[in-house]
């Protein structure tokens, strides 16, 4: 894979280089040797491409797990089923070995990661080159000496299952696991304003802003005047007494606090102990994913040893829904949890899916699995500890499940969905294939609701169809976390190669892709026929507006949707039900808190302040100048519509017109520099020497403290040094910026510009604190970082809504809205909320869904569809008064 000349590479060391390749690999790939196409040989030193990754190196911190000791390549050990239902198997794959089969796809995710596979058996010798080890669908016996083994040899060991609806997890990390990052949020900061002398010591804040910390935390000050001592102690415990006020321990034997100081949370390396599976069984240690169902894990943890116990005996599952199998697993639960208080219900249903095997649930427990491995390799994140059960019967049919859901209905059909007919029969099978979904967006999300919607037949019937929609082209960074996608797709439309890839992956699906933006301006191509036609909409959207556009078309029609979203580890999945749940509009985020603009211009004291000042300014400089030039050239009104501007913006925006067009319009190159040189002047020098000339250093305010303190950090004027890289290419970026506005050639020469000013002896530097790039990039760029562990999850909970939704459930209670945080870990969910119901003349409403007919000043004996009353009012020649779903319509 090529790079681009922006990307930025590390490297990796090892032994053996990688390859890279820009073709497709061969179809074949022995199962023991690390497949030649494209991607790295195990070791290596490897040049890692950046732009792959840097969606999710800004979260990450800029670390490189792989900066470890190179571990053997990831090995996959599998066996051959009858008829694989896995999204990297074809149909002509059946009969042969799965791990063989899944290779060479796999292989095309990244050309840096080496995957071998192999059909030894399990053994000691094979596993004690790894560092982490994943078992997936074992058998209890093969999980306790493979836990037994690596606990004791320093190996990490992650164990995964899924049983239907039901999810079981389960980590062992050693004896010893240091986690040096526990949430992975930024450090927090705050300024001070006083410090006393006692023991404790109180510290208080300055009054902007809660200072944030947590008792147990650690702090380091710096800038402190006075107690200097502070600035040279180590890393202190807090305790907090208030929002603003912590105490930080004994500060009697140091000087008397002046002003000033900075307060920094820092990160420090925290210890957990994690037990062997053998102990951990007895005495099971487990995280709560949905608080309304607590007392569900202890008896899933017995029930899943139930159920080894009866494949170990009967050498196989218990059958879809046979009542003697179902009964022997809760017989044999009872013999392993002697005395304990069981719901037999819970148990029969997990003996029930026992065969059960669902793309959405494997998509959220193997999301939270290889969060997992990430963690056991990295030390960042706090791990789960350490069981972790998961069950989503809510999507069982509401009523009459004993008569719906039979032996008969969910026994084996030779079909690649008999996972998922196990669970909810084939009548559930045929509605999905009937289905019509529409799905805006085919980035990380959209990938993984396209491939979801593949493994469970949504669309895929003569009736089905699943439309695609998405206007931008593959980047090299969403190979990183788009998994559809490939090399070789670099710079085609999304939606098109998306679609291609899950057909790829059934071939049954009837899936279409367009290229167009969802809003106002494309109603035309998604018209009324157009959304009449759907069945729901799964949204994949980057930003609100977007959002809230496809949330007001939903109420209009009345059609479900499936809303998610992610932001590193923390994600969520709300559903809208119309008529039942409130929309996706109802609430929203708190705004982002404004800066105020002296502190941009004058008193920036963080560095979210520089960031936002960097952005004013260049869009002061090189975007808004530019439009209004071109605005008044070619539009007429242009002044006259200026001159109405409140204040003195119509003075302000002639002005900059001018400046552009006549006094500082450029003719050459040198002008550009010349232009570049006294802004960096007027920024850096004099207008700091204004200000220091207005508020002297020494200035004192009415109450007698200093003005340059808290908050008001004091500037320095800078002096032009051509020596300094950084000077220079400050006015080099902006002497070519300049010129590219007007047309002008640039110049990379740095020597002719650097010639143009005399030599100057350097200054002494004062000290700065750094800055990750990646995280400037984060809150300057507004990008929202993104990895696939949440992705997979968060999409495979908004997967188990449709289940629900195509099923028709009525009850709110049967739907969940979820929020989850793998840095943490936090699973949560709760019950969507109602939609508002208001009474209108004495009568029950529900606000947003119910048409009201109030020309009779009544409601209407037969509501009336707003988007019948659409097409009757173009049919007769006029348009509707109001053309909002639940308002009044009229004809004009």
């Amino acid at each position: 894979m090529s790079s681009s000349p922006l990307s930025k590479k590390r490297r990796v060391s090892g032994s053996d280089p990688p390859t890279g390749s820009s073709r497709a690999p061969a179809s074949a790939v022995p199962p023991s040797v690390t497949p030649a196409n494209g991607m790295a040989k195990n070791g290596g030193e490897a040049e890692i491409d950046e732009g792959l990754y840097s969606r999710q190196l800004v979260w990450e911190g800029g670390r490189w797990v792989s900066g470890l000791p190179p571990p053997p390549p990831p090995l996959f050990y599998s066996d051959t089923p009858p008829l694989p239902p896995k999204f990297y198997l074809r149909e002509e794959d059946v009969g042969q070995n799965r791990a063989e089969a899944t290779l060479p796809r796999l292989a095309e995710l990244n050309a840096y990661v080496a995957v071998t596979s192999t059909r030894q058996p399990l053994s000691q010798e094979l596993l004690a080159p790894f560092q982490v080890v994943v078992l997936t669908n074992s058998s209890l016996e093969e999980q306790l000496w493979v836990g037994d083994f690596c606990h004791s040899h320093g190996i990490k060991l992650v164990v995964a299952d899924t049983r239907g609806l039901f999810g079981q997890l389960f980590c062992d990390f050693g004896d010893d696991m240091v986690v040096t990052d526990t949430n992975g949020e930024q450090p927090l900061s705050a300024m001070v304003s006083m410090v006393t002398k006692g023991c404790p010591g109180e510290v208080t804040c300055l009054d902007e802003a809660r200072h944030g910390f947590e008792t147990g935390d650690f702090v380091t000050f710096t800038e402190v005047e006075g107690m200097e001592e502070l600035n040279s102690c180590g890393p202190v415990e807090i305790r907090v007494l208030g929002p603003y006020t912590f105490s930080i321990g004994d500060t009697s034997g140091f000087g008397d606090y002046v002003r000033g100081g900075i307060v920094t949370q820092v990160k420090m390396p925290k210890h957990i102990r994690f037990k062997r599976l053998r102990e951990a069984l007895a005495e099971p240690e487990m995280m709560i994913t949905d608080f309304g169902k607590a007392e569900r894990p202890p008896i899933m943890h017995w029930g899943w040893q139930a159920l080894h116990r009866f494949i170990r005996q009967h050498g196989r599952p218990p059958r879809p829904r046979h009542q003697g199998d179902a009964a022997e697993v809760v017989a044999l639960t009872r013999e392993v949890a002697p005395g304990a208080e069981l719901d037999e219900e819970l148990l029969r249903e997990l003996a029930f899916q026992a065969t059960g095997d669902l793309a959405p649930v494997n998509a959220f427990i193997g999301g939270l699995a290889a969060q997992e491995v990430m963690k056991a390799v990295s030390g960042k994140f706090t791990p789960i500890t350490q069981w972790l059960y998961f069950d989503a019967l809510e999507c069982l049919p509401e009523e009459n499940k004993e008569t719906v859901l039979t032996e008969e209905q969910c026994r084996p059909r030779n079909s690649r969905y008999d996972g998922q007919i196990a669970v909810f029969g084939a009548e559930l099978q045929a509605k999905l294939g009937a289905q019509k979904y529409f799905v805006v967006g085919a980035g990380a999300i959209g990938c993984e609701l396209l491939k979801n919607f593949a493994m469970v037949g949504l669309g895929c019937g003569p009736e089905g169809c699943i439309t695609v929609t998405d206007m931008d082209t593959i980047e090299k960074s969403n190979l990183n976390r788009q998994f559809l996608f490939r090399p070789w797709d670099v710079t085609k439309l999304k939606s098109e190669r998306a679609a291609a890839a899950v057909r790829e992956m059934n071939p049954a699906l009837r899936v279409s892709s367009r290229p167009d933006r969802v809003g106002p301006d494309t109603e035309r191509v998604y018209d009324d026929d157009f959304f009449e036609a759907l069945d729901g909409v799964a949204n994949a959207l980057d930003n609100v507006d977007a959002r809230l556009y496809m949330d007001r078309r939903c109420v209009y029609y009345r059609k479900p949707l499936l809303e998610s979203g992610t932001l590193g580890t923390k994600g969520n999945v709300q559903v809208v039900i119309p008529f039942l749940s409130e929309s996706y509009s109802s609430s929203q985020d708190p705004p982002e808190k404004a800066i105020p603009i002296c502190t941009l211009k004058n008193f920036p004291n963080a560095i979210e302040h520089t960031l936002q000042w960097a952005r004013d300014e260049f869009e002061g400089l090189f975007k808004q100048p530019a439009e209004n030039v071109n605005q008044y050239l070619t539009d007429p009104k242009f002044v006259e519509r200026t001159l109405r501007l409140a204040g003195t913006q119509p003075l302000e925006v002639l002005e900059a017109v001018q400046r552009s067009l006549v006094s500082e319009r450029p003719r050459a190159w040198p002008d550009c520099v010349a232009w570049a040189c006294r802004h960096w002047h007027r920024q850096y020098s004099n207008n700091i020497r204004q200000l220091l000339h207005n508020f002297p250093p020494g200035q004192k305010t009415n109450s007698g403290t200093l003005f340059w303190s808290g908050p008001k950090r004091c500037p320095h004027p800078l002096v032009f040094d051509p020596d300094n890289p950084l000077h220079l290419d400050y006015v080099m970026a902006a002497a070519n910026l300049f010129a590219q506005s007007y047309g002008i050639g640039g110049s990379r020469d740095r020597g002719a510009v650097a010639e143009g000013w005399p030599a100057v002896p350097p200054r002494p530097r004062s000290p700065y604190r750094c800055f990750h790039m990646g995280q400037s990039k984060l809150i300057a760029g507004k990008i929202i970082p993104a990895i696939a562990t949440t992705t997979g999850a968060v999409v495979g909970l908004a997967c188990l809504e449709l289940y629900k939704l195509v099923q028709g459930h009525r009850r709110l209670a049967s739907y969940k809205n979820a929020f989850l945080n793998l840095a943490l870990p936090f699973v949560g969910f709760s019950e969507p909320l109602a939609c508002p119901r208001n009474k209108v003349r004495g009568l029950p409403h529900s606000a947003g869904a119910d048409p009201i007919d109030m020309s009779r000043g009544k409601p209407a004996d037969v509501a009336v569809d707003p988007i019948d009353v659409s097409r009757e009012a173009r049919r007769r020649g006029g348009r509707p008064y109001r053309c909002l779903a639940g308002s009044p319509q009229t004809w004009r």
